[in-house]
C-alpha cells in the first residue's frame, strides 16, 4: 500500500476553520463522508473509533504535525484525508506546541498491513524537515500532493557544484533496516561537511539509484558500507573506504573526511591470477551474501508450509490421520507442495551464494550441487554452510590449476571445465563429509528438542544476548542463522523454539527504546522522542537496527539495557517451549506462533524490562 494511492485530492483541506481538537477531527471526519469513504450515518461511529485511539496517546507527534488514524469496518477503502490549519490547534502534541498539519488515516478493519504500511511511510516523510517546511508553505493541493509523493531519501545530496563529489554504496544481509539507514547517515553527514554524494543502496528491493561509470569517474573517493558482497571492480583504481554497513551508521562523519582527505589507498580490482586474503570479515561477508539470498526462500517457504497446517486445523483432519496434518485436504496439500518446494531451495541457494561470493559466478554451480548434496545427505543447514566454504574456495583452486591454459580455450574453460572439475572434487568431498556433519546434525536437532527447564533457560540467555550485544551486527547475525538453521528441521513438526526466542530477542532493544522514550521524556531530546515512536514500528516488525542511534549515543547503558531485555524474553521463550514456523515476520506472523498470547506477553516483559533500564542507567 503506498501513500499516492490514498491521499487524493478530494480529501484534503488547505484552510480548516476548527479551533479545537473536537472540531478538528470532526472536520477531517466529514470528509471521508464527502468523499464516499464513510456513510453519514456512521460518522459518529467511526469519530468514536478515532476517540479511543487518543486515548490512548495523542497523535500529535510534534513540529506542528498530527497523524490521528483508525481501523474499522465502516471505513470503505483505505484514506488518508489532510488538512492545514494557518493558525494551529491545541492537539496535546507530545512537544506541547499547536499542529496545524493533520493527517487522519482511515482503513478498514483487518487491514494491519496496509495500515501500519501508511503510517510508516507517513512518519518517514515527516521526520524530514524540509518536508514540514514545504506542507507549512504549500498554497494548493497538487502542490501537497507532489511534496508527499517525492522521493524523500535524497539519494543524492547535492552541496555546490564546486564541492567535492563522493559516492557510496550501502547493503546488509537482509537488506530491510541496515541499508537505508547507512544511506540516510552519510547524506547527513555529507550536507554537513559541505560535500556532494549519491549513494547506491543494495536492499531488498534489489539495486537502486546505481552508479554509473560517469558517477565513479568524477567522484574523488568511493565508500562502500556492505556486509554483504557488492560489484567491486568498478571502482578501480578509485581511492576507497571499505567498512561493515554498521560502521556508515555510527560514524559517517568520519567516513566522509577521510575519503574527502585523500589520505586513502585506490582500490586494486581482483583478478583470477590474484590470490586472495580471506580475513574474517571476508569469511563473515561471504556467510551474510549466502545469507541474504536464502530468505526469501525460507520465509515464503515457511509460511506457506505454517498456512498448509491452518488449513487443515481449519477444516478438520480424522484422529487416525494426524500424521498428515499440513496434507490431508487437498488445498492443503497444495499450500505445502509449494512451500515445500521453496523451502527445499533453501540449502542449495544458501551454499551456492557463499561459493559465488569467493569466485565469484564460476562457485554458483559447484555451491548449489553441494547444498543439494547436503540436503540429500543429511547434513542439513551446518552440510550446506560447510559445502558452500568448500565450493567456493574449491572452485578458486581449479581456476588456478587451469590458469596456464591458453587463452583460446577462455570459452571451454568458463563454460565446461570449470563447472566439471568442480562439481566432481565437490561432490567427493561431500559424499565424505556428509557423514560426520549429518551425525552433528541429527545430534543438534535432538538436543534442542530434548530442551527443557535449566538448559533451555541458558540458552536463551545466550541467544538473546546474541541478538542485543551488536543490533544487526556478526554476533546478532550468528545467532539468526542458528535460528533459522533450527527452522529447516522443525517446519514439519510445528515449527522451531530457538527461532521464535530468537525473534523475541530481536524485537525488544527498538520496543524497549520506544518504552524508555514513553516513560522518561527528560531524558532524551525531542528528535529523540520522535524516533522512539518510530522505534515501535521497527520493532513490532523484527528490526532490531532502528535501537542503533539509541544505542551509538550512549553505548554502555544502552547496550547492558538491550542486553538485559532480549535475554529475559528469550530465556522465557524457550523455557516454555513457544514455537514459530516463521524465520521473520515479528508481530504479523503472530498466528504461526504455537501461543501467540503468551509469546506476545514475553516479549512485553523483556521490553519493559529494557526500557525501564534505559530510563535508570541514562543519565
Amino acid at each position: 500500500m503506498k501513500l499516492e494511492n490514498v491521499l487524493r485530492q478530494s480529501v484534503m483541506m488547505l484552510d480548516l476553520k476548527s479551533t479545537s481538537k473536537e472540531a478538528v477531527i470532526h472536520e477531517l471526519v466529514m470528509m471521508l463522508v464527502e468523499d464516499g469513504v464513510l456513510d453519514k450515518s456512521n460518522r459518529e461511529a467511526f469519530e468514536s473509533v478515532i476517540w479511543e485511539r487518543e486515548k490512548i496517546s495523542s497523535t500529535g507527534v510534534g513540529d506542528g504535525v498530527a497523524i490521528p488514524h483508525g481501523m474499522s469496518e465502516l471505513i470503505s477503502k483505505p484514506t488518508v484525508v489532510f488538512g492545514k490549519s494557518t493558525q494551529g490547534i491545541e492537539f496535546n502534541s507530545l512537544d506541547g506546541k499547536p499542529a496545524c498539519l493533520f493527517f487522519m488515516i482511515a482503513t478498514p478493519k483487518n487491514s494491519n498491513n496496509d495500515h501500519l504500511a501508511l503510517l510508516s511511510q507517513l512518519s518517514a516523510r515527516l521526520m524530514n524537515e524540509t518536508v514540514i517546511q514545504s506542507l507549512t508553505q504549500a498554497t494548493s493541493k497538487q502542490q501537497v500532493q507532489d511534496i508527499l509523493n517525492a522521493d524523500v531519501s535524497q539519494t543524492v545530496s547535492e552541496v555546490d557544484d564546486d564541492a567535492p563529489f563522493v559516492v557510496a554504496v550501502t547493503a546488509c544481509a537482509t537488506g530491510i533496516a541496515h541499508t537505508y539507514m547507512a544511506q540516510e547517515k552519510l547524506q547527513s553527514a555529507a550536507g554537513v561537511h559541505h560535500v556532494n554524494i549519491k549513494v547506491e543502496t543494495n536492499g531488498s528491493a534489489g539495486v537502486k539509484n546505481k552508479l554509473s561509470a560517469q558517477d565513479i569517474e568524477k567522484a574523488v573517493g568511493v565508500i562502500v558500507a556492505a556486509d554483504i558482497h557488492v560489484e567491486m571492480n568498478r571502482f578501480a583504481g578509485k581511492p576507497l573506504v571499505h567498512v561493515p554497513v554498521a560502521q556508515a551508521i555510527n560514524k559517517a562523519d568520519s567516513l566522509i573526511e577521510t575519503i574527502v582527505n585523500g589520505n586513502v589507498p585506490a582500490y586494486v580490482a581482483s583478478h583470477q591470477d590474484k590470490k586472495e586474503s580471506e580475513a574474517p570479515k571476508g569469511v563473515y561477508q561471504h556467510l551474510m551474501n549466502g545469507v541474504s539470498h536464502m530468505l526469501p526462500f525460507v520465509i515464503a517457504g515457511g509460511i506457506l508450509i505454517a498456512i498448509a497446517f491452518m488449513i487443515d486445523q481449519i477444516i478438520g483432519v480424522p484422529t487416525d490421520s494426524l500424521g498428515k496434518l499440513g496434507s490431508y485436504n487437498e488445498l492443503a496439500a497444495t499450500f505445502n507442495t509449494i512451500g515445500g518446494m521453496a523451502f527445499g531451495f533453501m540449502l542449495p541457494v544458501l551454499a551456492g551464494y557463499i561459493a559465488m561470493s569467493i569466485a565469484d559466478r564460476p562457485g554458483l554451480v559447484v555451491g548449489f550441487v553441494a547444498g543439494g548434496l547436503a540436503s540429500a545427505g543429511g547434513a542439513g543447514f551446518l552440510g550446506a554452510l560447510l559445502g558452500g566454504f568448500v565450493s567456493g574456495y574449491a572452485m578458486n583452486g581449479t581456476k588456478k590449476l587451469l590458469e596456464g591454459l591458453p587463452t583460446s580455450m577462455d570459452g571451454i574453460r568458463t563454460v565446461l571445465l570449470y563447472p566439471l572439475f568442480g562439481v566432481l572434487v565437490v561432490g567427493l568431498v561431500m559424499t565424505l563429509v556428509n557423514y560426520p556433519m549429518s551425525a552433528l546434525n541429527n545430534a543438534m536437532n535432538n538436543f534442542l528438542t530434548g530442551l527443557s527447564g535449566t538448559n533451555a533457560i541458558l540458552l536463551g540467555l545466550i541467544l538473546g544476548t546474541m541478538m542485543a550485544i551488536d543490533l544487526g551486527g556478526p554476533i546478532n547475525k550468528a545467532a539468526y542463522v542458528f535460528g533459522t538453521g533450527t527452522l529447516t528441521a522443525t517446519v514439519s513438526t510445528g515449527g522451531s523454539a530457538v527461532m521464535a526466542a530468537v525473534m523475541a530477542a530481536g524485537m525488544v532493544p527498538p520496543l524497549g527504546v520506544f518504552i524508555a522514550t514513553q516513560l522518561f521524556k527528560n531524558k532524551f531530546t525531542k528528535d529523540q522522542q520522535q524516533a522512539g515512536l518510530t522505534n515501535l514500528i521497527l520493532g513490532a516488525s523484527f528490526i532490531t537496527e532502528g535501537a542503533i542511534p539509541f544505542a551509538s549515543s550512549d553505548p554502555i547503558p544502552m547496550l547492558i539495557s538491550f542486553v538485559g531485555g532480549s535475554a529475559i524474553a528469550s530465556a522465557l521463550v524457550l523455557m516454555s517451549g513457544i514455537q514459530v514456523l516463521a524465520p521473520h515476520g515479528g508481530i504479523f506472523v503472530i498466528m504461526l506462533v504455537s501461543n501467540p498470547l503468551l509469546y506476545i506477553a514475553y516479549i512485553a516483559i523483556g521490553s519493559v524490562i529494557s526500557g525501564v533500564l534505559i530510563g535508570l542507567l541514562k543519565k
